[in-house]
């Protein structure tokens, strides 16, 4: 009643408001063409001019009907705004884990723009604002993964550039297992699972390096169905299999070193686009073995040196690595040289900065870079076949670019299987060395999407595109503009805040 007196007062203001939101409305359906949107419009004439609908009946109900549902109003209007705001500008993200290190740290808040790249129509509309996949506390899935939108990008202001640090969905995230500590890990899981058992049922085990293409992916896949059941059988251990929508996948953030249509190398650590050296990152790190001077990592974590760490920026976890060397790695078999036992304490990751701290204090006595020979640095992709490539020398490698038509044959298949089969959503089968593709023999394949390559600037210790291939567009959330809040996991209290980080550009971290 109230609402209807102020309407018939104010006419003209009322009119304004109408025609101010409807034509921002109608940009934005423009901006996103979509026109379905179209529907609402009668729902906003109603708001602002016939008011017909008793959108607040509940004003006039008792005082605690008011009350309640003043607060559901509240939180309900809170979770639409914020779930339409984190879906077509803006939204955060945290750092968790050191893959960039040192250029953005653990701890690190980011601000990442949705609108940098253009943000994606949502292809799972129905997810509860403010998650990813899981409800908090009750741990159960956040979102119903019907209707399946198809992939679709509104415009934005530009486009991922190399060397842009990118927020994506995870690719690997496809398959998981719902235990926590396991669910990014599938892949690997399942074929290490069935290594493992195909080593006890067999006697004489093969060697894949000496097979041809199709025994390999055979083997492989053999591997694959070993390691699936089991994994099936063991779910008090792994959770159940479970798939996860393209934008209901874990976020991550790498750096962009590989654009699509280029060719990528890496060799003995350095990337290489179309055969020239690409710009190594100013706070690149690498993992070195060390020979330490009277002391030990328990002396380098103690108060006496929290300003050395500071001022190097040596994390906790940097210095845990160092007692791996001579226990883990030993026990798990990955020294592949014996010697570096016999002569250095450990390894660590450090940037030239810290490596040359380190040999300033006299802390060090011996450094050498560690490499793919000193120590097994895991399975590389495609996990599938044998190239005998590592995270320090892998490739060459094309990348995929919309448009772009490659030859397919037996020797490079595995590479593409991913973007063919589960990205582009095709029909995929090797047999008796000819490839199918939707049940057609094929030797071409044009692709549908662009895909990019993305690494880490903590070089060993990133799990990136040497681990799980290539990234398509329809996986790129945004782009990380500005650092609002960092906290350094080490410390605590007023001494953990990185002061110096705070509202720091992304685009100046180079």
């Amino acid at each position: 009643m109230i609402d209807k007196e102020k309407a018939k007062l104010n006419p003209k203001k009322q009119w304004a408001k109408f025609i101010a939101v409807l034509a921002l409305y109608l940009l934005f359906l423009l901006w996103v063409k979509s026109w379905w949107g179209l529907l609402v419009v009668p729902f906003i004439y109603d708001v602002y001019i016939t008011k017909k609908i008793r959108w607040q009946w509940w004003r006039d109900s008792d005082s605690v009907t008011r009350f309640v549902m003043s607060w559901v109003d509240a939180i309900v209007f809170a979770l639409v705004a914020v779930y339409f705001i984190n879906l077509f500008f803006f939204q955060n993200f945290v750092i968790p884990s050191s893959s960039l290190e040192k250029s953005l740290l653990t701890g690190d808040y980011l601000f990442v723009s949705k609108l940098s790249y253009g943000p994606r129509i949502p292809q799972t509309p129905l997810t509860m604002p403010l998650t990813q996949h899981t409800l908090p506390v009750v741990n159960v899935q956040s979102y119903i993964p019907w209707p399946q939108w198809d992939y679709r990008r509104v415009k934005g202001f530009g486009n991922v550039e190399l060397n842009d640090i990118v927020v994506f969905n995870y690719p690997a995230g496809d398959t998981i297992v719902t235990e926590q500590p396991y669910q990014t890990e599938y892949y690997d899981i399942v074929y290490n699972c069935g290594r493992q058992l195909y080593y006890q049922q067999t006697s004489t085990p093969a060697d894949p390096s000496k097979m041809g293409p199709q025994q390999q992916l055979d083997y492989f896949s053999n591997l694959y169905n070993l390691g699936r059941a089991y994994v099936q059988d063991h779910q008090l251990t792994y959770g159940e299999i479970h798939w996860r929508p393209t934008d209901r996948r874990e976020n991550y953030v790498k750096r962009c070193v590989g654009l699509p249509g280029m060719t990528l190398q890496v060799r003995n650590g350095i990337v290489f686009l179309n055969g020239k050296p690409n710009k190594e990152p100013d706070n690149v790190q690498y993992t070195y073995f060390v020979k330490l001077r009277n002391v030990n990592a328990m002396d380098l974590m103690g108060d006496m040196y929290n300003g050395m760490r500071k001022e190097l920026g040596i994390t906790m976890e940097d210095l845990e690595s160092l007692g791996r060397l001579h226990g883990t790695d030993v026990e798990n078999g990955l020294v592949l040289n014996q010697q570096v036992l016999q002569l250095y304490d450990g390894y660590m990751p450090l940037t030239t900065k810290a490596l040359n701290g380190l040999r300033r204090a006299g802390i060090v006595t011996a450094v050498r870079r560690v490499t793919d020979k000193d120590l097994f640095s895991g399975n590389v992709y495609p996990l599938n076949q044998v190239y005998g490539w590592t995270r320090d020398n892998y490739g060459p490698v094309v990348i995929p670019k919309k448009g772009m038509t490659i030859n397919l044959n037996m020797n490079n298949i595995a590479i593409y299987m991913r973007p063919i089969g589960v990205y582009e959503g095709n029909d995929l089968k090797v047999r008796n060395n000819r490839i199918y593709i939707n049940g057609k023999p094929a030797t071409k394949y044009t692709f549908k999407m662009d895909y990019y390559w993305m690494m880490g600037d903590n070089r060993h210790n990133s799990a990136d595109s040497r681990y799980w291939g290539f990234v398509p567009e329809d996986h790129i959330v945004g782009k990380p503009i500005f650092i609002w809040w960092s906290s350094d996991p080490d410390r605590h209290g007023f001494s953990g805040i990185r002061w110096g980080r705070l509202f720091k550009m992304v685009d100046n971290i180079k």
